[in-house]
């Protein structure tokens, strides 16, 4: 029997199976996917106060950016946010996936790639891969298998309901000399409930749409055309492919409704997309998915050592989502913008001081994800 079981080879999933082999223990981690590059979901957008926390290879991120436009629906007065110090940077994510991939499997973690978890039968996971269904006993299982989480049912947790669906096409750039930016467009009828971006590093370009699915009456994959054929507009020099670059095309589901309640039981618990670790207003993900795993790598480890499951009862989403209140409300705000015109006029406060504040204050805050 392992110690641990972690469903999911994301960020979360990794960062949980390494903590846990270097406190000597002993973790399988499973992820259906042969390849840790194939799938991607994530922009993958590092925060500033990730980047200071957290050691990520600086061969795998790109260039950083101080620089932030904002756009209204008609594209035209931008707010510009510029700041003094590097707010972002765009990871390589299939390098870094299979360079965490290498990091556990040096600390000792057994990875079974192309096996999916088929569920749990009296106690021990089932697991199907390249040799066919087999059982394996864990002492504990992590769900680190995204938004919809397949661990959370089987442990009697609490699922994800609240959700953005994302698409977004990823090209290598010619270099440019233009200045690393991350341009977001307000604009319901392109991304309904959240934001249309494009992040240029002068390395690659992300060029994405994401938003409330119900309310994309001809589908995001469309809306994503429409803001692909306005790009020329926006207050940037023309985007121009590297020779041979291929489009990598993402997409996928994003909560944002908070951190889930129960996200724990005597049997396991949930990181990453599964436990609802995004923030609700900005849909980032990737700082709060660390810091919910450093915690969960301490109470399992704890639970482990003293072959008592009580340190989970203190695995509890309920007061992070205390802390959370105002960026809930604040995307209930946005939920609320339905039309050009009331996004139009949104924009009338953020140019004023206040509002371009106010603004600075969520997209280059030294608050992220709460201890």
């Amino acid at each position: 029997m392992s110690d641990a079981l972690v469903v999911g080879a994301g960020l979360a999933g990794l960062h949980v199976a390494t903590g846990l082999a270097r406190h000597g223990h002993e973790v399988v981690l499973v992820d259906r996917r042969r390849d840790l590059g194939a799938a991607i979901r994530t922009t993958g957008i590092f925060v500033r106060k990730t980047l200071d926390d957290y050691d990520l290879p600086d061969d795998l991120l790109g260039p950083a950016i101080r620089r932030v436009v904002l756009y209204p629906p008609s594209l035209r007065g931008p707010v510009v946010l510029e700041s003094d110090r590097d707010e972002y940077r765009v990871g390589d994510i299939a390098g870094l996936y299979r360079h965490l991939a290498a990091e556990a499997e040096a600390a000792g973690v057994r990875v079974l790639l192309g096996t999916r978890y088929a569920g749990r039968v009296d106690g021990a996971a089932v697991l199907e891969g390249p040799d066919g269904v087999r059982r394996l006993g864990a002492r504990y299982v992590v769900g680190a298998d995204g938004a919809r989480s397949r661990v959370a049912a089987d442990l009697g947790l609490d699922r994800n309901t609240r959700m953005l669906i994302g698409a977004e096409e990823v090209f290598a750039l010619e270099p440019h000399a233009g200045t690393p930016t991350f341009h977001c467009v307000v604009d319901p009828r392109l991304a309904p409930g959240y934001l249309a971006w494009v992040v240029d590093d002068g390395a690659h370009a992300h060029v994405g749409v994401a938003g409330y699915a119900r309310r994309y009456p001809d589908g995001m994959r469309a809306a994503l055309g429409r803001f692909a054929g306005r790009l020329d507009e926006l207050d940037r020099p023309a985007l121009v492919a590297s020779p041979g670059a291929e489009v990598e095309r993402r997409g996928g589901p994003i909560p944002v409704g908070g951190v889930l309640r129960r996200i724990a039981s005597p049997d396991g618990l949930l990181v990453g997309d599964a436990a609802g670790a995004v923030s609700p207003l900005t849909a980032g993900g990737l700082d709060p998915c660390l810091r919910l795993s450093d915690r969960a790598v301490e109470l399992l480890d704890e639970a482990l050592r003293t072959g008592s499951s009580e340190p989970l009862r203190h695995y509890d989403g309920a007061p992070l989502r205390a802390r959370f209140r105002g960026r809930l409300a604040m995307r209930r705000g946005l939920a609320a913008v339905r039309t050009p015109a009331l996004a139009e006029a949104a924009f009338v406060g953020l140019r004023t001081p206040p509002g371009r504040a106010a603004a600075a204050k969520v997209l280059f805050g030294d608050r992220s994800f709460p201890d």
